[in-house]
């Protein structure tokens, strides 16, 4: 019998349970209407319903309009838009998984244009043909990158307004029927900026020390859990680091997560970077190694004391085995990959010897999947017949 996996083994998290530790990373889309979740998420989500997964995070979903990256982002500052949510929820837990969602605000990455479209900040030529740019918000009012716009730096009463924002997104998430909420803190959007001091120049108590920059990032937490029930799991996304001179630290982020964790937060969802330039477009010259994120998320677990999930360039079964085996983390998420295989997990199980004949399969394949395999076990004769 093969040893006992770390990977595919249970996890609780307050009330909820996953059968396995391989999660859907949060991945945007850009294919919603005025915020709402359409035919497409649930055609995308249903290819991961089946792929053998324990947890799925629904991508950034914006608590404000204006504070989705790009016209296709999805929203949930309405009511209206939970509809289109529950659906999505309620396919994955027909099907074994864990239904979340991250929350979030682009802050001054908002005014986008899709992927596909440059990924640049919209302009007059966007908005003839329907997607016309909006006011960004931020810290303070310095541009992300040359060729942005300057966003509005938020006042302390509008700072409390965004805040209510996250509480009512909870809200909302929690009626859509998800599990896991996630609060996108990471990669240079609203959260992020306050954190980071190369975009956050305020003078205020919410700039200066990391204690005031902090100050925000805690506050949403803080309404965010007051919304969402005491037995379902809190996650937080984290740049744990900005990569760049003089900005946040992995010592700033223990810090953080140590905050976080006396508010409630459960798991912190470890990556980095994005404080500068459009996070859709950029891309280093370097093919980063396997699991360069990992070394956050172990660092984190140990001097914070609370479960990590890591995330990025997670490729391999017998890798993300061993990440767990030495207790560098408690989750592992994956993003393209699973968009190039959904039925990564399922695979994961028969390289670690866990399932030969196909049993944890959808039961509608596995008759199948077994005679499959049978047959391309058997010798083939001269005339190429099995």
């Amino acid at each position: 019998m093969p040893e006992p996996s770390a990977l595919f083994s249970p996890i609780e998290l307050r009330g909820v349970v996953a059968r396995n530790r391989v999660v859907l990373s949060p991945m945007c889309q850009y294919s919603a209407k005025d915020g709402h979740a359409g035919d497409w998420h649930l055609a995308h989500h249903a290819r991961f319903a089946l792929g053998g997964i324990g947890v799925a995070l629904v991508e950034a979903t914006a608590v404000e309009a204006r504070g989705r990256i790009t016209h296709g982002c999805t929203g949930i500052w309405s009511d209206a838009h939970v509809p289109g949510f529950r659906a999505i929820a309620e396919l994955y837990k027909r099907h074994g998984v864990v239904p979340g969602i991250q929350i979030a605000h682009a802050g001054r990455k908002a005014s986008g244009q899709r992927p596909w479209e440059g990924g640049g900040p919209l302009g007059a030529a966007d908005g003839a043909r329907g997607d016309a740019p909006w006011a960004a918000v931020a810290p303070s009012a310095e541009a992300m990158a040359e060729g942005w716009d300057t966003p509005h730096a938020l006042s302390v009463a509008e700072i409390r307004e965004v805040v209510g924002a996250w509480a009512a997104a909870a809200r909302r998430a929690r009626a859509a029927g998800f599990q896991v909420l996630e609060i996108h803190g990471a990669h240079g959007y609203l959260i992020h900026s306050f954190l980071s001091p190369l975009s956050n120049r305020r003078n205020d108590g919410y700039g200066g020390e990391l204690a005031h920059r902090m100050r925000l990032a805690l506050e949403v937490t803080e309404a965010v859990r007051s919304e969402w029930p005491r037995d379902l799991p809190l996650f937080y996304r984290a740049s744990a680091v900005d990569l760049i001179d003089g900005g946040l630290t992995i010592e700033d982020t223990v810090e953080l997560a140590r905050a976080l964790k006396a508010r409630g937060v459960d798991v912190i969802d470890c990556s980095s970077g994005g404080v500068v330039g459009p996070t859709v477009t950029s891309a280093g010259r370097v093919r980063p190694k396997q699991g360069f994120q990992v070394p956050y998320a172990e660092r984190v677990r140990r001097d914070a004391g609370l479960k990590t999930m890591c995330v990025g360039m997670v490729l391999d079964a017998d890798y993300a085995e061993a990440i767990l085996r030495q207790g560098r983390a408690d989750l592992v998420a994956l993003g393209r990959e699973l968009l190039y295989n959904p039925n990564w997990a399922l695979h994961a199980q028969q390289e670690l010897g866990l399932d030969p004949e196909f049993h944890n399969w959808p039961v509608q394949y596995t008759w199948a999947l077994s005679r499959r395999a049978k047959v391309l076990a058997m010798p083939i004769d001269g005339d190429g017949r099995a």
